[in-house]
């Protein structure tokens, strides 16, 4: 396999509740991806990164971690996930787990200890447990503190029922190194790493107010120095294994030199970069944020990543305003140097589903008070194939309700189809592998007019987008490769972008 693999993969997010389900029960588990292996060959990524599926209450879809070391039987058996390794390998494909390393589920052994011992005990001092609250608020809603039988607080970012850990306990630390040597030893790929910018927080627990952002982190729970030596830590590990592993920070941190902080030399090989998936889908944001992304990644050595969604935000065609602007900003973002991530269903061009409320089951939506519906709209179970029973996800009732209008973007009804956007996927997938995987890691803007973006890249391939109302002419770029909507040859359309080779 490929050294540094990792610098130009495409990497496929598996939201594994929602993929496929082979056994009946409504939710998807890890014989049911096994059985999808080829789908994911045939569309033409490079590794799958799995959601949790360790052992979990599964309050908060997994990231509620019980045993890092176990899979939760909703999912299967470590057997079962040996398998799908195995497969995957043979198959050609990576796989990358994901770590939790900044709270625990409130019913891992641990915090059962804790909870059943004396305030300044060891067993406390593994999670933040304080005799008085600060103003912090949970990332759900709510206050982040809440308070036990004794009197105590213990904080939790997120839900109630997601105790923080305490990294200036060595416990912590070396459970975490047991644990990334666990699934290593297994023959997994790598891990991201679950708020990779929080697991470590300001001395003294400081009050949000007052706070002084001006030098520094945002926040005082968010992107401290001291998650870098815990990062550093775990890429010593990582690189005692053969193979290549990978580690991808998920970090909400502005700017981009304070991202590339993260994947310094010395530190994750990674990290999303979520001010591209902020970004409005404007010409002069859009460049502004490529721009500033390659030089602060190039400054460390270290490759761009872009990303248009996951789990945890609005699909891309809802927020951008229709599957046109979501299909062209898909070109866009396979045809940048670096690596790219894709969230399930995207390369089936899925909207953001609205749900009925009480389908909904985000802790966000409860710990809110019902004013922020959370994101299950983005978790919906996949369609594969038929009609509204399952839609070829499970032979049950899925866990959460697909809608009605989904026969015409399920992948049966897609395949061969040369205008759907799977094909679209497939196509510029393929010829990315061909062209950009071991192209330069830098593009040269060329001229254009205004709400359009045009690059190239060596050797010889171009890529423009307009993002304006109005067709735009455009010169000769060569061979048209592929393009996300029709195109007359002599301009490009409003929300397209299209891809050339050089004659």
């Amino acid at each position: 396999m490929t050294p540094h693999w990792w610098r130009h993969a495409v990497i496929y997010q598996v939201y594994v509740r929602s993929f496929q389900d082979s056994n009946g029960d409504g939710i998807g588990d890890l014989t049911g991806i096994r059985e999808r292996l080829p789908y994911l060959v045939d569309l033409g990524v490079d590794a799958v990164w799995l959601t949790p599926c360790y052992r979990s209450p599964m309050v908060d879809g997994g990231y509620d971690v019980e045993d890092h070391r176990d899979i939760d039987p909703m999912f299967g058996t470590l057997a079962d996930f040996d398998a799908l390794l195995r497969d995957a390998h043979a198959a050609g494909l990576r796989l990358i787990m994901d770590l939790v390393p900044n709270h625990t589920s409130s019913a891992h052994p641990w915090f059962v200890e804790a909870l059943a011992s004396a305030p300044g005990s060891p067993a406390r001092d593994r999670y933040m447990f304080r005799d008085a609250p600060n103003d912090w608020q949970s990332r759900f809603g709510g206050p982040a503190w809440t308070k036990v039988h004794d009197g105590q607080w213990y904080l939790h970012l997120f839900d109630v029922q997601q105790p923080d850990l305490n990294w200036a306990h060595p416990e912590v630390a070396a459970e975490f190194e047991s644990i990334l040597r666990f699934w290593l030893d297994r023959g997994v790929d790598g891990f991201r790493i679950d708020v990779a910018h929080g697991i470590v927080k300001a001395d003294g627990l400081p009050n949000m107010e007052g706070w002084d952002a001006s030098q520094g982190p945002a926040t005082p729970f968010f992107d401290q120095d001291g998650v870098h030596e815990i990062h550093r830590a775990f890429r010593k590990v990582l690189d005692e294994y053969s193979g290549d592993r990978l580690a991808v920070a998920e970090a909400w941190v502005t700017p981009a030199e304070r991202v590339a902080r993260y994947v310094r030399a010395d530190e994750l090989h990674q990290a999303f970069n979520f001010q591209f998936l902020l970004s409005s889908l404007s010409a002069e944001s859009l460049r502004e944020v490529i721009d500033e992304s390659l030089a602060a990644y190039g400054q460390v050595g270290a490759p761009a990543t872009w990303v248009l969604g996951n789990h945890d935000t609005v699909r891309p065609v809802t927020r951008y305003g229709g599957l046109a602007r979501a299909r062209a900003a898909a070109l866009l973002m396979l045809a940048l140097p670096g690596s790219a991530y894709i969230y399930q269903g995207e390369e089936l061009g899925l909207a953001e589903v609205d749900l009925p409320d009480e389908a909904l089951r985000d802790p966000m939506w409860e710990r809110s008070g019902h004013t922020r519906r959370g994101r299950d709209g983005s978790r919906v179970p996949l369609p594969w194939s038929g009609a509204l029973s399952g839609y070829g996800f499970t032979a049950g009732t899925p866990w959460l309700p697909q809608p009605a209008d989904w026969t015409a973007v399920s992948v049966t009804a897609q395949s061969g189809q040369s205008s759907s956007t799977l094909e679209l996927y497939r196509r510029a997938l393929r010829i990315r592998r061909a062209r950009l995987a071991s192209g330069s890691d830098s593009l040269r803007w060329l001229p254009s007019p205004a709400d359009v973006l045009v690059f190239s890249r060596d050797p010889g391939f171009t890529c423009a987008i307009n993002l304006g109302a109005e067709p735009v002419p455009l010169p000769s770029f060569g061979e048209l490769l592929c393009s996300s909507s029709p195109i007359d040859g002599a301009s490009l359309p409003p929300a397209t972008a299209a891809w050339w080779a050089a004659a």
